[in-house]
């Protein structure tokens, strides 16, 4: 059976209603458009995000389940205080935009490819230098051991991507996050699509209908004058 697509115009800036997006594959909403400023933050806006593979035409999604971590649900246990003392780890707002983008975007042993190209790295790229963008680093000995970046919609952070070169450098910069969040906002923090790893630290899924209806809560939060500029960030104990 034909897949039908709607072909977005690069001159239009406008989607589908995310009721139209597909069964199977899951999500599948439109294709073609552009990676502009201006439309991924629509997309965005609209519970929509873009994911292809080299190759691919640009396409774009709104997937029936979604991950969300959910206000608290990222805790600085007693395991993760001792690896964090062991490891002598810091943590950083927006310092390093771009390399964790790259960290993000390099091969990894079980996924040697990956769909963090060169254009959406540009377009990223472009939405950080415009304040929607943002990062959490996380260093050892001065050097970027982890990180992960995302959209801020409101009180909510969409996460795109985060990347791992010590243990636990992930999970330290998801619960550094969800901290910083809940100083303006509640603390949800969007991740697309579950998967064990995510589950694991208390990620929960939601459907396309409750998403929405988050985002649309989360997008009339506005953060405080300076919230996003780098900073230093420190763990809070729970």
């Amino acid at each position: 059976m034909a897949i039908y697509l709607p072909e977005l115009d690069p001159t239009q800036l406008w989607f589908p209603p995310v009721e139209r997006a597909l069964e199977q594959p899951d999500g599948l909403l439109a294709m073609g458009g552009d990676l502009s400023a201006g439309r991924l933050i629509l997309a965005y806006r609209s519970g929509i995000f873009p994911w292809f593979s080299d190759g691919d035409p640009l396409l774009w999604w709104s997937p029936a389940v979604r991950a969300v971590f959910p206000p608290a649900s990222l805790k600085f246990n007693r395991t993760l205080r001792k690896t964090w003392q062991r490891s002598a780890l810091n943590l950083t707002l927006n310092h390093a935009f771009d390399d964790v983008v790259q960290g993000c975007a390099a091969p990894r042993k079980n996924q040697p490819e990956t769909w963090i190209l060169p254009p959406m790295q540009q377009a990223y790229q472009r939405l950080h230098q415009q304040g929607h963008a943002h990062s959490i680093e996380v260093w050892q000995d001065n050097k970027l051991v982890g990180g992960l970046y995302g959209i801020v919609v409101g009180g909510l952070f969409c996460g795109e991507s985060m990347f791992n070169r010590v243990p636990d450098a992930a999970k330290f910069a998801l619960l550094a996050l969800q901290q910083h969040l809940s100083r303006y906002a509640t603390g949800w923090i969007d991740c697309q699509l579950p998967n064990p790893f995510l589950q694991q630290l208390g990620a929960e899924t939601i459907d396309r209908l409750q998403y929405l209806s988050l985002l649309q809560q989360q997008a009339e939060i506005s953060s405080p004058h300076g919230h996003w500029q780098p900073k230093s960030l420190s763990l809070a104990n729970d």
